[in-house]
């Protein structure tokens, strides 16, 4: 008995320790774990004297990243922001394409609503926020060619024959033509970028187009209390999905696939909590990729593919796709291969997507994701019910010898050795398992923690009401009526467990409701739900069979 709850005990701790640790990183002070943060990693600071920031060429290199080219331009960011900017707008997306560079400064989210209920701006170039997509050629050498700093004038806008929103930019540098084309699809947070590169100056080298996301190291999380990855990936069919960190950026520590062969699916992303941006380009040509520091703060992931076969006179396509929207599952699975895992659920995947999936067919007769969760939960309970009756089993007879026990230990109270030896004996005799309750529910763990990622990962449940009070089960209860709920629940779940012989565990187990439920406050009404149905039906379950134990014992 002793054992058992000492293990848990020592969940209990570690769970509170990385709480404790989430909370400091997010607040921007030093983590007690992981790497160390400052305050000013959680604000974007514009470089007043911008650099050129365009990447060299080094695709078929592998042996450096893209770097600097050290040229002042005169445009601050803020600069940048009051330029002119091209519109093009269906159902679920908005997004502002700038003339200076061609680059998408502003995507916002229409369908996606803020809690002022104003749609969502993902993609925005503010003083105190960078987060675009651009795209550009360069070559050996400094010459300059048409890039994301370059000027862009609009050659045409409107519908295509498809009705599909489009624009078209053109820019000539140094006898190279760079003419982008946007087009949004329906209902789709899809954009098709199309690249038409042309030149009339034999002297200019082999061309490469590279595509990337600039993004400031700021984490804008939900919550206090739980933190999410913020930050570029890497996808590849052969290394599959990489996370990088904006730290490990800093310190030139990052390890990601950098050449990409013809054929082969490739893409790199800028994640963040429910939401992401995505690079996805053509598989038709080798591609390298690359990630690096661009200025204070902030960061670039992108790809740069060789252009093959621009004769003078002639002019070639590139078409790459720009996913810019909420980390929908479904969605993503049919935009490129392996882009829904930007939904991240660490390395309890392989449980967390099948759980997911029965929480979407539930939701799909219930229409409601807060009685799909309760239905979820109930699933699951029952899939673990013959682990959970044993385990409950081993406490109701570890509260009916739970008297004999305290007799032992208040005999004994000088001679733990004795005392031991006593209570093993009694264990024996009456065939009870000291680690018996404790074992099953490890084992439950880690398909607990797998929904509690699906849970926290899921932008499906943002904005998605259950009844009554609760209108979102994204976002705290407004009232707090299922944390108490939560803390009576486990309130009443001590009072059927056997009282620990040790005084000090029988008070932690005695607050430990109270504690669990302060932080509960702060959770998402959704996880909250989870919690208090699988504690309700814990309840019943163990109720049940302390009744049956206690019929069969001896009077």
């Amino acid at each position: 008995m002793d054992t058992k709850r000492t293990i848990l005990w020592a969940v209990f701790s570690i769970a509170g320790l990385l709480l404790y640790n989430n909370w400091l990183a997010y607040e921007g002070k030093s983590p007690i774990f992981g790497p160390q943060t400052t305050a000013k990693q959680n604000e974007a600071t514009p470089n007043q004297d911008k650099k050129n920031d365009v990447p060299t060429a080094t695709a078929g290199n592998n042996s450096a990243p893209p770097s600097v080219v050290n040229k002042t331009l005169p445009a601050t960011v803020a600069q940048a922001a009051n330029k002119e900017r091209f519109k093009l707008q269906n159902d679920v997306l908005a997004i502002d394409i700038s003339a200076d560079g061609a680059n998408v400064i502003g995507a916002t989210l229409l369908k996606e609503l803020e809690v002022d209920k104003k749609p969502i701006e993902l993609l925005q170039v503010t003083p105190g926020h960078q987060y675009l997509a651009r795209s550009g050629l360069i070559a050996a050498g400094n010459v300059e060619l048409p890039n994301h700093t370059s000027e862009f004038k609009l050659q045409s806008t409107g519908k295509d024959g498809s009705g599909r929103p489009y624009l078209v930019v053109i820019s000539e540098r140094n006898g190279v033509s760079l003419e982008k084309t946007f087009i949004l699809n329906p209902d789709s947070y899809v954009i098709d970028v199309m690249h038409r590169v042309s030149k009339t100056n034999p002297a200019v080298g082999p061309l490469v187009l590279y595509t990337e996301l600039v993004r400031d190291g700021s984490k804008r999380e939900e919550s206090q209390f739980y933190s999410t990855f913020t930050g570029p990936a890497v996808y590849t069919d052969k290394e599959k999905f990489t996370k990088i960190e904006f730290s490990d950026i800093e310190k030139n520590k990052i390890s990601i696939p950098k050449q990409v062969a013809a054929g082969e699916p490739a893409w790199v992303a800028m994640v963040q909590h429910y939401y992401a941006s995505a690079w996805i380009p053509s598989d038709k040509l080798a591609r390298d990729i690359y990630a690096g520091k661009i200025d204070n703060n902030v960061y670039r992931v992108g790809i740069q593919t060789p252009l093959e076969n621009v004769d003078l006179g002639k002019t070639t396509m590139e078409t790459a796709r720009l996913f810019v929207g909420p980390q929908q599952e479904s969605a993503l699975e049919v935009i490129a291969p392996g882009l829904e895992l930007l939904k991240d659920y660490g390395y309890l995947t392989i449980l967390a997507k099948p759980i997911f999936w029965t929480l979407e067919r539930i939701h799909e007769y219930i229409n409601n994701w807060g009685w799909s969760i309760v239905v979820l939960t109930i699933l699951i309970k029952l899939l673990f019910y013959p682990l959970s009756a044993a385990s409950y089993k081993s406490m109701a007879r570890m509260k009916e010898v739970q008297p004999r026990i305290m007799a032992m230990r208040e005999a004994n109270k000088g001679n733990p050795q004795k005392m031991n030896q006593e209570m093993m004996a009694l264990y024996k005799k009456e065939k009870i398992n000291p680690l018996g309750g404790c074992l099953p529910m490890l084992i439950q763990i880690p398909v607990f923690i797998s929904l509690y990622w699906v849970l926290l990962s899921s932008v499906e449940i943002r904005n998605a009401p259950w009844i009554l009070w609760i209108h979102d089960l994204a976002v705290p209860d407004p009232y707090y009526i299922l944390p108490i709920i939560m803390a009576v629940s486990m309130w009443v779940q001590t009072k059927l467990n056997p009282t620990p012989p040790d005084p000090i565990q029988a008070k932690v187990m005695m607050y430990m409701p109270i504690i669990f439920s302060i932080m509960f406050f702060f959770f998402p009404a959704g996880l909250v739900l989870y919690w208090v149905v699988n504690n309700i039906l814990s309840i019943a379950q163990q109720w049940q069979i302390n009744k049956m134990i206690m019929k069969k014992a001896p009077k």
